[in-house]
């Protein structure tokens, strides 16, 4: 049996391929279980043919509004294979499985593959420097917006990880993971645990979920080495007492605000002033923003150029107490809060040109500080003065 998996072409920066941020770890188990079956297996990224002829091709998707990447690739590999089985899979697949059939697949797999899920990622498909792992699936949450508890109904959760602990560098995708009832014992492990005799450093890419965090927990996850925590505020702005204590629980064991991160969903419910009022108070407290745009969960495309000075109101979703000028203006002073979160400046003194600093520009002043080995420690002293230049020279561009 020769089988090819299938990633479409989804519009991703080039950064966040195979990267943390994304990472298509659901056709990697799939991968396994079909070679423990003796298949020969390919990964393919959108429309490209493989070295073999495929019996069955398994195409992933990911939100209902990329749905027209995932039809472009079935409508590929059928003019290609007309032969082969076509089987569609992942978030779109799961939350409309009649609209994607309509594709012209042949299956539509709902929800997760049972089998494939009891099996580890494929990383000989992908070069990878991290490993993705769960501890938990589903959500003990049932929010409006989400779609995990239609896809994973049930929480299931584990007592223990650390036996498929293969990389120094661990991502959980857990929709929730400080609601495993082992949580503790999860994070006590992970200190703990050593992979030839080093240390492991997480972080959990959807966050995790505030409401649950005490400051037991906060400092398990320190102790854990989870990196650059994140949690919502998805609520009103009466929450805000209540967002404060998360984030002075998470200083007070030991992280710095400009790590933490807050998860914050806009163009939905709430008007765009209580957005506004709420990404002050963030900056206010020295964390940084995730904003996130809603899209209904049957949207099935998405018009919005975040380019583009401004848009009609019928080129993408817009909720009825938002306009594009509120998406376009919220975003932007997101992104300038950030900027300056980060370089440490005043609100006043922010540049556009400092969201282009590149990789390039620090090696440069890496070198003018005499720091040619871009592998080695700085002292706070030096990344005081690198951050120093980088801004000195970026104000000066822009002025």
């Amino acid at each position: 049996m020769k089988c090819l998996l299938v990633q479409p072409a989804f519009p991703i920066p080039n950064k966040s391929l195979n990267h943390k941020s994304f990472l298509p770890v659901g056709l990697l188990k799939v991968s396994t279980w079909l070679r423990r079956q003796e298949a020969e297996v390919e990964l393919a990224v959108g429309c490209s043919m493989p070295s073999f002829e495929p019996d069955e091709i398994y195409i992933t998707s990911l939100f209902t509004y990329w749905s027209s990447y995932v039809w472009d690739c079935v409508r590929f590999y059928r003019r290609s294979y007309p032969a082969a089985k076509i089987i569609v899979g992942g978030i779109y697949a799961s939350l409309a499985p009649e609209h994607c059939l309509q594709s012209g697949c042949d299956e539509v797999h709902v929800g997760l593959h049972e089998q494939a899920e009891q099996c580890p990622p494929d990383y000989d498909l992908v070069e990878t420097d991290f490993q993705i792992l769960h501890a938990s699936r589903g959500c003990v949450r049932r929010c409006a917006f989400c779609g995990t508890y239609r896809i994973e109904p049930e929480y299931t959760y584990k007592r223990t990880i650390t036996s498929e602990i293969e990389k120094r560098h661990l991502v959980f995708y857990d929709n929730n993971l400080l609601a495993n009832p082992h949580i503790k014992q999860l994070l006590t492990e992970l200190r703990d645990f050593r992979l030839e005799k080093r240390v492991v450093t997480a972080e959990c890419q959807s966050g995790f979920d505030g409401r649950l965090l005490t400051p037991e927990l906060a400092c398990l996850l320190k102790a854990a080495r989870f990196r650059n925590p994140r949690i919502a505020w998805d609520g009103p702005v009466e929450e805000e007492s209540e967002v404060r204590k998360q984030i002075q629980i998470l200083t007070e064991a030991g992280y710095a605000a400009k790590d933490i991160s807050v998860f914050m969903i806009f163009n939905h419910e709430l008007p765009p002033g209580d957005l506004r009022h709420k990404a002050e108070a963030c900056f206010h407290w020295g964390v940084q923003v995730a904003d996130c745009r809603f899209r209904p969960l049957d949207c099935f495309s998405d018009g919005y150029k975040p380019q583009a000075k401004q848009q009609e109101p019928d080129e993408y979703y817009l909720y009825d107490v938002w306009t594009d000028e509120d998406v376009r203006a919220f975003r932007r002073l997101v992104r300038e809060n950030n900027i300056c979160l980060r370089y440490r400046i005043p609100r006043d003194r922010y540049s556009k040109q400092l969201e282009g600093l590149s990789g390039i520009e620090r090696a440069r002043m890496r070198r003018k500080l005499g720091l040619e080995d871009g592998t080695q420690r700085l002292t706070r002293e030096q990344l005081d003065e690198l951050n120093r230049m980088w801004i000195a020279e970026a104000l000066e561009r822009a002025m």
